[in-house]
């Protein structure tokens, strides 16, 4: 499907939910409350993983996820856990640096988190973003636009950098989101999926973890939305191992 198919999907969604926005925004307004908001993780937003000397550098940004919420520290969250599996995958140790933030678009991320990357060599980029662009219904086109321009500012500053993309929200998995919301948000997700991979097919060194087919949901929640630490590290483990079967690095 191409990108004017999915924003005319998009525009006649929008149009045929419309008279249903009042109870859809009052159900959303109860989930939140419900669910409360977990703290980031706490700990150093920088670490080093592995033995050995001239490591690798990784940079992570990205979303709440990015930000480590329903994790302890940064070490057990995303940025720490894809770094351990990183660093066995290349066989050399890691040193990483973590720039997230919870509630950012990918736009947001261009704004507020960019200016934060410190001024120095990154060998890897992990970008982890979508679920706020499916949450605050950003259209396919602004999707779009918006990531094209971030990996291609991150570029711009890393021209041999590797980047990794983690898959947009398993919407249709989340114990904490309700019916008719989760079918809605899912159906954006999954165009958000289609978009990334149709935007990324064509770069270099710019690789993209589709959204998985099977997902171990057993214990890989904190609070129905966000990873737990276990969550973290299968989310980590799956990841690397689609990188490492679908593409050549």
């Amino acid at each position: 499907m191409s990108l004017k198919r999915w924003q005319a999907k998009y525009l006649i969604g929008g149009t045929a939910i419309l008279p249903f926005a009042p109870f859809l925004y009052l159900q959303g307004r109860i989930t939140r409350r419900k669910i409360g908001v977990l703290p980031g993780a706490g700990g150093e937003s920088s670490g080093r993983t592995g033995d050995g000397n001239d490591p690798a550098s990784l940079f992570v940004i990205g979303e709440s996820t990015v930000a480590g919420l329903g994790a302890r520290t940064h070490d057990q969250a995303l940025a720490g856990q894809f770094a351990r599996r990183l660093s066995r995958r290349i066989e050399a140790p890691v040193e990483w640096h973590v720039v997230g933030k919870n509630g950012v678009t990918a736009r947001r991320a261009i704004d507020e988190l960019l200016p934060q990357m410190p001024k120095r060599h990154f060998d890897y980029i992990l970008v982890g973003l979508g679920g706020n662009d499916v949450l605050k219904l950003s259209s396919p086109y602004k999707w779009r636009r918006d990531m094209t321009e971030l990996l291609s500012i991150l570029r711009d500053k890393h021209p041999a950098a590797t980047m990794f993309l983690a898959n947009c929200p398993m919407i249709k998995v989340s114990p904490a989101i309700p019916h008719p919301i989760k079918f809605i948000l899912w159906e954006l997700s999954k165009m958000h999926d289609e978009n990334i991979k149709d935007l990324t097919r064509t770069m270099e060194r710019v690789f993209y973890y589709h959204q998985p087919r099977n997902l171990k949901v057993e214990g890989f929640f904190a609070d129905g939305i966000h990873p737990s630490e276990q969550g973290y590290s299968d989310w980590s483990e799956a990841m690397m191992e689609f990188f490492d079967r679908n593409y050549k690095w």
